[in-house]
């Protein structure tokens, strides 16, 4: 191999046109009319065809060449051409070329259709496919977005356990033993600890994984997923709607803004992200009970919302929607009771369009000790767990609102995908641990 030649990423290739350089990557597709040879590589920064003329390159180069099959890993030596017909618009006119990295003719993943359980099982090497790629690189813009959201609005971004003792949702818990302090749960959610938090940094969020043991299969759950969770002191449940569609609308435009491209390779129709604007509709949890009875529904008052429901009240509008003031039994103890009702709490589901369904649970925290005091109990759960909590509430408690949006149910949302397993690079599912 020539040793003048810069090594460079393909993404930079239009920097170096007419330069000889050498580019690393992974064979996608090869071909060849016995005097000319194309090679497809990918080095995860882009795609690009390189050219080798039989005539041009040594007997050993074209016999290398001979031997490539799909995922070979190999480093070219070319001048690179521009040309609008090639992927990323330039070409590679190739002069040497070689192996670093064989791969074997049995390369599992070929270019036909697989069943989803085979993609699964061989999720360390779906992941190179195109249509991953694409995923991988809008839910990467997401999660740079929520960051310079919250870092513009000057948020302190907070890292709570993923061990705790407390819980704070009734779904299923993954347990284990703690040393000797008894039974610690994975963390269901920040939320308690971001409360602690926000009074003493006013602004705060963490985000990181969170897990629910609910023995699910549909098509919006995992076991583990990735959790935002900010915590605002001061905020009632209007301002925290308000920061919520706020955030929603800012992540949607990013990415629309930023990863076109990807959303084209996975035919997302960004039309309808583009609709996404503030204010989202506001609906109370009555009116949503009477509006989807109308629509055929056998909910009734009390219930809380199930999928398919979501999916009907979402389907006259094009953007995100709130559901507001749950009834306290179908939501958290540490809910704010509604003054104006109080069998029910202020709270809200935000609900995507497209029937992608709830992507954000918010509400204004109860800060009335004795009230939040008899929702532990009336839930009974271990008061000595919820000391610390509680200790919120009495020395200096104050009104906080926060909410929780979850990344992997977000992306599928915005990269228009059927299930939430393409959104994460290893899903955990009730029936799926490896690889």
């Amino acid at each position: 191999m020539s040793k003048n030649s810069p090594s460079i990423r393909i993404a930079d290739l239009g920097a170096h046109t007419g330069q000889s350089v050498e580019v690393q990557g992974w064979v996608t597709h090869v071909r060849s009319s016995g005097k000319i040879a194309f090679v497809v590589i990918r080095d995860g920064s882009g795609t690009a065809q390189a050219v080798l003329v039989r005539s041009e390159v040594e007997p050993e180069v074209w016999e290398r060449f001979g031997s490539l099959t799909q995922e070979t890993c190999i480093r070219l030596t070319a001048v690179v051409r521009e040309d609008r017909r090639s992927p990323g618009g330039f070409e590679l006119g190739a002069s040497d070329l070689e192996i670093l990295g064989p791969s074997p003719q049995d390369y599992p993943i070929q270019p036909k259709e697989h069943g989803v359980d085979f993609l699964l099982d061989h999720r360390h090497l779906w992941l190179r496919s195109a249509r991953q790629r694409a995923i991988a690189r809008v839910r990467h813009e997401i999660e740079q977005a929520i960051r310079d959201f919250f870092y513009e609005r000057d948020f302190t971004l907070v890292d709570t356990p993923i061990l705790t003792a407390a819980i704070g949702e009734r779904s299923g818990l993954f347990a284990t033993e703690y040393f000797d302090e008894g039974t610690a749960y994975l963390a269901q959610t920040g939320q308690l600890y971001g409360e602690a938090a926000a009074a003493a940094l006013g602004r705060i969020y963490c985000f990181g994984p969170t897990f629910r043991a609910e023995k699910s299969k549909t098509r919006r759950h995992l076991s583990e997923f990735w959790m935002i969770e900010p915590e605002v002191a001061f905020n009632d449940s209007e301002d925290n709607m308000r920061l919520q569609e706020d955030f929603v609308s800012y992540i949607v435009a990013r990415a629309v803004g930023r990863r076109r491209v990807e959303l084209e390779e996975l035919e997302r129709d960004v039309t309808r992200l583009e609709r996404v604007k503030t204010p989202f509709p506001r609906i109370d949890y009555g009116d949503a009970v009477k509006t989807l009875q109308a629509k055929g529904s056998n909910i009734t008052w009390g219930d809380d919302l199930g999928a398919e429901d979501e999916t009907l009240l979402v389907a006259d509008y094009v953007t995100p929607i709130f559901v507001c003031n749950y009834p306290k039994e179908a939501k958290a103890f540490y809910m704010k009771e509604n003054p104006a009702d109080p069998r029910t709490v202020l709270c809200n589901d935000c609900l995507a369009p497209e029937g992608y369904g709830e992507i954000i649970g918010g509400s204004q925290r109860e800060d009335d000790y004795d009230k939040l005091l008899a929702r532990i109990h009336e839930e009974n759960l271990p008061v000595e767990a919820y000391g610390w909590y509680l200790d919120l509430r009495k020395y200096g408690t104050f009104v906080h609102s926060g909410f929780g949006l979850g990344l992997e149910r977000t992306v599928a949302w915005v990269c228009g995908l059927p299930h939430v397993r393409e959104t994460i690079a290893f899903p955990r599912m009730m029936n799926r641990l490896r690889p």
